[in-house]
């Protein structure tokens, strides 16, 4: 399947691999290129030498493309924003934030640059500031989100700007990614179902708790300090939520937060720990590579948008 996002980002298949901090590493990204999508490095909140280390491992593993995405609230990313254009990074993709006073060095050192945008206004913005495509996220995504869902935010954004689309947020099978592609969007790109691969280094506890959570397991906290995160409810999201009901300050929700993360990803607490997810955790059900949730994808894909055309015809 050949569309503008392909040709941008020189891959064989239109599907981008999410971001995710402490979990999206070398070892996952390697394998999603090798199958022909793009992997993804999470720099997260990590120091430039980590990333610089994490980069170089995924071209030892792969001479396929794969990308960094820059978080832009770290703070080392103006060091990282230095290292990626040093390591000549294929594909920069960014979140957290607006990049615009990094496009232009980026543009120069020859990088693909695609944020990740929850809104109308911010695609035009980030198009008139040179972005090569845009990722639209739905809230239904997992980690930081915004407001809008997948189904209204898409195609907005698909009428806004002349530059291609990558939906985000509720793609978990054929039937989603075929869905991104009649709102107007020419790529996906996917979080959860590449946490349950066999290549991902999660601990082997949040593997099972997306693998046996169902439709309505997940939930939003940090809305009232304006940063929402979607994760699987366990005890460390009850007792947030209460927190934010007795109105802590902001400053104790960030620390009783600090860390909760890594806790689960690392450690396999998945009870005191912060395990992200989207939505989608519901309908994902098994384990498999890189290579066979790919080559799944596109035929599931491929299959409902010839019946889409076989139907309208």
């Amino acid at each position: 399947m050949k569309t503008r996002v392909t040709q941008v980002l020189g891959t064989e298949y239109p599907i981008i691999q999410g971001a995710m901090a402490h979990i999206a590493e070398h070892h996952l990204a390697a394998a999603v290129s090798q199958a022909g999508g793009l992997g993804i490095i999470a720099a997260g909140n990590q120091k430039a030498e980590q990333v610089r280390e994490e980069i170089r491992r995924v071209k030892e593993m792969t001479d396929k493309p794969f990308g960094v995405n820059i978080m832009l609230l770290s703070q080392h990313v103006e060091d990282i924003a230095q290292l990626v254009a040093e390591e000549k990074v294929p594909v920069i993709t960014t979140g957290a934030g607006n990049p615009e006073k990094y496009m232009s060095p980026w543009k120069e050192a020859g990088i693909k640059v695609i944020p990740v945008v929850a809104s109308v206004a911010l695609a035009r913005r980030m198009e008139r500031y040179g972005a090569d495509a845009i990722v639209a996220e739905g809230c239904e995504a997992g980690g930081h989100i915004g407001e809008l869902t997948s189904m209204t935010l898409i195609p907005q954004v698909a009428d806004a700007v002349q530059i291609p689309v990558i939906g985000a947020g509720g793609v978990g099978d054929g039937r989603g990614m075929a869905a991104m592609f009649l709102l107007g969007a020419e790529g996906v790109q996917i979080g959860t179902r590449f946490v349950v691969s066999t290549e991902c280094i999660v601990h082997d506890n949040y593997k099972k708790k997306i693998l046996s959570a169902k439709d309505i397991d997940s939930v939003v906290t940090g809305r009232t300090c304006g940063h929402p995160i979607r994760s699987l409810r366990n005890q460390h999201s009850r007792e947030y939520l209460q927190k934010e009901k007795e109105n802590v300050p902001f400053e104790e929700l960030e620390l009783f937060a600090l860390g909760s993360l890594k806790k689960a990803v690392q450690d396999g607490d998945v009870v005191n720990g912060n395990v992200m997810s989207g939505q989608i955790a519901g309908l994902i059900q098994k384990e498999q590579s890189c290579r066979e949730i790919i080559e799944e994808l596109m035929a599931e894909t491929a299959a409902l948008l010839k019946g889409a055309a076989l139907w309208v015809s």
